[in-house]
């Protein structure tokens, strides 16, 4: 069977490559899990979902005593079942939504006979293209016991809540699905090897957020390396030397690694540990074949919109453009107990280059917005470069740091001096029509 483009993979960035290549190619998608990929099946999306209550909860509690009476309690069946609603629709929707475009659907595990061929339970696909869009799955230590833990993708699917757990890592996923359990009502646990959490974020930042995660009770057990699990009754206690931890479900959120058990090798496709290798047109080391989101090694954030971007470009190299790709500043946040979210320059670059950048901290807390939601935290961190006094990155903590960090994005990506931010008039008062006390 033979295609103009064949794409191993059916989340967010094989879509993307597959609907723009549609209406002038016959394209394949291929997917051996969840059609829709790991974000709206059982990562960002419903994690989001879930966390609408949590932010729900904890914006009563902040305003109990300032014009509400009483908290609410969260129903986990319930939060579950709401879940539930949107994830259920998303692999037949997504199937569906392929094949109304007129691009071929096939369920199954690829593997790459060469070049140009793919073969799915014996039957070889053949295509000009080929486009390896798998992305990644959860990591898992290497222990004994090992299979008595959950991953994220358990977690977000529990029928009932447990009463004590612990979650494996310091990355954001680790901190989210904790905030998310504490807040419904868990006892929780998080269990570090280091004495660094979020490493990717400034340090400041981070103390800030564990302090709020603190506040709501859950334990951290900071350089703890895990050396075995074991089953007691209905519960399992984690082990290391000095440590043990009893609890009734425990979690691996220690990042994830990419999927690239595809026959690499015997095509010749290069490839390490953080993924596989692609030049500035994200092609492979095969000259037919490209990679795009998170199993391509990269610097780039692996998140769905970037994956999204990756797969329009691939799309359209394919279609004749000739351009190399070109990232704009990407935002990354935390969705936790607070908001932690950054974009562009490091603040710890800016730190080590105080000539040319100048660093801004602002403590917005008092700030009219902050003061009219009874945010706790509010801080906001600008870099501006001298040079040429544009903003050229930003770092803020706060409940709406989702919003001022989609803004600051918008104005490094389009270049906005200080005074053209200025000349804007936006909605009042808003969080962004604080946007002029900034800088």
């Amino acid at each position: 069977m033979d295609y103009d483009t064949i794409i191993i993979g059916g989340g967010p960035g094989g879509l993307a490559a597959a609907y723009t290549l549609a209406d002038e190619q016959r394209v394949l998608v291929i997917e051996n899990h969840w059609w829709g990929g790991t974000c709206p099946n059982f990562g960002c999306d419903p994690k989001k979902m879930l966390y609408s209550a949590v932010e729900a909860r904890d914006w009563s509690a902040r305003m109990t005593g300032n014009g509400l009476v009483g908290i609410p309690d969260i129903s986990w069946p319930r939060l579950m079942a709401f879940k539930r609603s949107y994830t259920s629709g998303i692999p037949g929707g997504t199937k569906t939504g392929l094949n109304q475009a007129g691009i071929v659907t096939v369920d199954g595990k690829a593997q790459l006979v060469d070049a140009h061929t793919v073969t799915v339970d014996g039957q070889n696909y053949t295509a000009d293209h080929i486009v390896i869009a798998t992305g990644q799955t959860p990591t898992m230590p290497d222990i004994p016991g090992v299979g008595l833990l959950g991953t994220s993708t358990d977690f977000l699917d529990l029928d009932q809540l447990p009463r004590t757990m612990a979650f494996i890592g310091g990355s954001y996923v680790a901190l989210e699905l904790a905030n998310i359990a504490a807040t419904a009502g868990a006892e929780v646990h998080l269990i570090v090897h280091s004495d660094r959490l979020l490493r990717a974020f400034p340090e400041s930042a981070v103390k800030t957020l564990i302090g709020q995660l603190k506040q709501k009770r859950i334990q951290i057990h900071e350089n703890v390396s895990l050396t075995e699990v074991k089953a007691v009754g209905d519960q399992v206690k984690l082990i290391a030397d000095d440590f043990e931890l009893t609890v009734y479900r425990a979690f691996a959120a220690m990042g994830r690694s990419a999927v690239t058990d595809l026959n690499l090798d015997a095509v010749g496709v290069a490839y390490d540990h953080k993924g596989i290798h692609v030049d500035n047109h994200l092609k492979t080391s095969v000259d037919s074949i490209y990679a795009i989101g998170d199993v391509i090694a990269k610097t780039q954030p692996k998140l769905t919109p970037v994956s999204s971007f990756e797969g329009r470009y691939v799309a359209q190299h394919i279609l004749g453009q000739t351009d190399p790709i070109q990232y704009p500043v990407i935002p990354t946040i935390v969705f936790s107990a607070t908001k932690v979210a950054q974009v562009g320059v490091s603040l710890d670059e800016a730190k080590q280059d105080v000539t040319r950048y100048q660093v801004v901290t602002n403590n917005t807390t008092p700030w009219y917005t902050y003061n009219r939601i009874k945010d706790p935290i509010a801080q906001t961190t600008t870099i501006v470069d001298k040079t040429t006094g544009h903003l050229v990155g930003a770092v803020v903590v706060s409940t709406l740091a989702d919003e001022m960090i989609n803004a600051f994005t918008g104005i490094i990506n389009q270049k906005l001096s200080s005074d053209a931010v200025n000349r804007q008039i936006y909605a009042y008062p808003t969080p962004i029509s604080d946007l002029s006390y900034y800088y």
